[in-house]
């Protein structure tokens, strides 16, 4: 806005003249063409899996409107992560890029499995009721301080010495 204010009035004449200072003004802010080289700055990102990979690859590719086969397979194989699926293209000697795909294909669909699995949470085995909890070091240490042989329980009578008192008040006694 503070540039289409700046420019001196009955300067434009027309729209086209209009839109030609206006690209020669902003061309700086325009991205660069892309050129298939880019292809080979993508990389596999840590922890990306095997389907995003593909899915941004493929995107870039169509975006490049790329032509030429064998880049695009060079391009792949430079970009892939080391892991099982490397090792695959590297034992198989795949040169196409559908062929890729496909052994890829089968890769995503493994790791999806394993992804799945590890993600599954594994119910506990409830012990048996019946079976008595085992007792921690602390708890059978202390227990057996505490075991002392007990006495069996022995009633006492009150005792009394000599002749039995009688029931006087004590008032009245002499002593």
């Amino acid at each position: 806005m503070d540039w289409f204010i700046t420019i001196p009035d009955g300067h434009v004449t027309s729209f086209p003249q209009l839109t030609k200072l206006f690209r020669t003004q902003y061309i700086t802010n325009r991205a660069p063409p892309s050129i298939s080289y880019d292809l080979s700055d993508i990389r596999q990102y840590l922890g990306e899996s095997l389907k995003e990979f593909l899915y941004r690859f493929g995107a870039e590719v169509v975006r490049l409107n790329l032509k030429d086969k064998r880049m695009m397979v060079h391009a792949f194989k430079k970009g892939i992560m080391s892991g099982p699926f490397s090792e695959s293209l590297i034992r198989n000697h795949l040169k196409t890029f559908a062929d890729i795909t496909r052994c890829m294909v089968a890769h995503i669909v493994v790791e999806e499995e394993v992804n799945k699995k590890c993600t599954c949470v594994v119910p506990t085995r409830p012990r048996a009721s019946g079976r008595p909890q085992p007792l921690r070091v602390h708890e059978a240490t202390t227990e057996k301080k505490t075991l002392v042989k007990q006495q069996p329980y022995q009633s006492r009578k009150p005792q009394t010495r000599g002749r039995e008192r009688e029931n006087v008040p004590p008032s009245t006694t002499s002593w």
